[in-house]
């Protein structure tokens, strides 16, 4: 009889309202808001991405540059029977200086090139930081499913010992049968086997938490309690107009479509000559001519030219280029249009998942799970005056542990799905 009341008094102890869910949760949001940071601040592959921008950022200066001039050195009309610098008039030593120049506006266009070219990388890495965020959200989350999980099956651990105690205690009296013992002993193995599972996922969960911060796996977290449900009231056309304004992508493939127009306008410029200007100075040696005669004052001599390209193959060249440029354009516009399409579609089935899950949760802790209790209150009401039979009581807790863990493993897959549609929309939602 003692074991049978200690038994009711703590199943109804597990039945009374934590209350302290406010400061839990405060403490919860911000210790994922610490692990978003480090992961933010640490993790390689954004780190990587961040590093791209750097070299991308090196790149338009170089591309508004222009090519080096070139510095030439020659001889021109030495006599190979002699070699001598002073025996023929027209025997110079050169130095040539030379400086190829492009179609003006050229420059102007390949560094604007370039500029789009870091707009998009830049763009690329606030993507790559959505989808962080995501996943430090979602890997957050179900760890702590996992936590509440443990927590509610350790002490429905707990209660199982206590029937399985009271269960061989009342067979070895005469009062009860052989059933009850063997199906405690059942569930509580099955809950034993089930802790061995929880645990594992919990180390599988914390090593991704730990790598996404750049920690080792194995790193051990802190994580407090206190997950409740975000409240959600976005229409699904506010959400898509959001997408357009915010989403790294869409303006990662807008800026890309720019830069083929601009690519389109540098094709157009190979229509026209570019520039090689120089000048060429010639140093000959006084002397006289074939060695006899009056000795000569031989001056230097200076030249200047212009050379240009000229483009007699655009219509195989230049021509195709332009064509070129202008379908990137197009294949850069429908796709935009794909990526808006799908990620629209996205969060149209991340909301149908979100309404789902959202009616699951009300009816889970608005119907079921006080049902749950009050019948679990019921049978141990029963129980206590032997009305109800030992069976039927452990059926009811084992009730009321499936719909406790499913409502956190719901509440988790919620969270999950809001952080999901944060990442798709581009912006902070919650």
């Amino acid at each position: 009889m003692k074991s049978k009341v200690l038994l009711i008094l703590t199943i109804l102890l597990l039945l009374i309202p934590n209350s302290k869910m406010a400061a839990e949760e405060i403490a919860f949001r911000e210790k994922l808001k610490e692990f978003i940071s480090i992961a933010l601040k640490n993790n390689p592959e954004l780190l990587e991405a961040n590093n791209r921008i750097k070299v991308s950022k090196e790149i338009p200066s170089q591309a508004g540059s222009l090519d080096d001039p070139v510095l030439r050195f020659g001889l021109s009309n030495l006599p190979v029977n002699t070699f001598a610098f002073d025996e023929h008039v027209g025997t110079t030593k050169d130095i040539t200086l030379s400086q190829k120049l492009p179609f003006p506006g050229k420059l102007g266009l390949r560094t604007d090139i370039a500029n789009k070219n870091v707009g998009v990388a830049e763009q690329s890495y606030d993507d790559l930081k959505l989808r962080i965020i995501r996943d430090v959200k979602q890997s957050y989350y179900e760890l702590c499913f996992v936590l509440a999980a443990i927590e509610i099956t350790q002490q429905n651990k707990k209660l199982l010992e206590q029937f399985v105690t009271i269960a061989e205690t009342k067979y070895s009296v005469g009062k009860g049968i052989q059933q009850d013992v063997i199906k405690a002993q059942v569930e509580l193995s099955q809950i034993m086997d089930e802790l061995i599972v929880l645990n594992r996922r919990k180390e599988t969960e914390q090593g991704r938490l730990n790598t996404l911060m750049d920690l080792l796996p194995q790193t051990p977290l802190n994580i407090p309690h206190g997950i409740t449900q975000s409240s959600f009231d976005y229409k699904i056309a506010e959400l898509q107009k959001l997408t357009e304004e915010h989403r790294p992508v869409l303006e990662q493939i807008r800026l890309t479509k720019e830069r083929y127009q601009v690519a389109r306008k540098l094709a157009e410029k190979d229509y026209y000559p570019d520039f090689n200007v120089g000048f060429k100075y010639g140093q000959r040696e006084d002397g006289r001519a074939g060695g006899v005669g009056a000795f000569q004052d031989r001056p230097d001599f200076v030249s200047a030219f212009v050379g240009i390209n000229i483009p007699i193959w655009y219509k195989t060249k230049q021509s195709r280029k332009v064509a070129e440029q202008s379908y990137r354009v197009d294949v850069a516009q429908e796709a935009y249009n794909k990526a808006r399409n799908q990620i629209f579609l996205g969060i149209k089935e991340l909301m149908d998942k979100e309404a789902k899950s959202s009616e699951t949760l009300k009816l889970i802790k608005t119907a079921i799970l006080p049902q749950a209790r009050q019948s679990l209150e019921s049978a141990l009401a029963g129980y206590g005056v032997d009305k109800v039979d030992f069976l039927t009581l452990l059926d009811t807790q084992v009730t009321l542990l499936d719909w406790e863990i499913k409502y956190h493993r719901e509440l988790a897959d919620y969270e999950q799905t809001l952080a999901a549609l944060e990442q798709a929309v581009g912006k902070g939602l919650f």
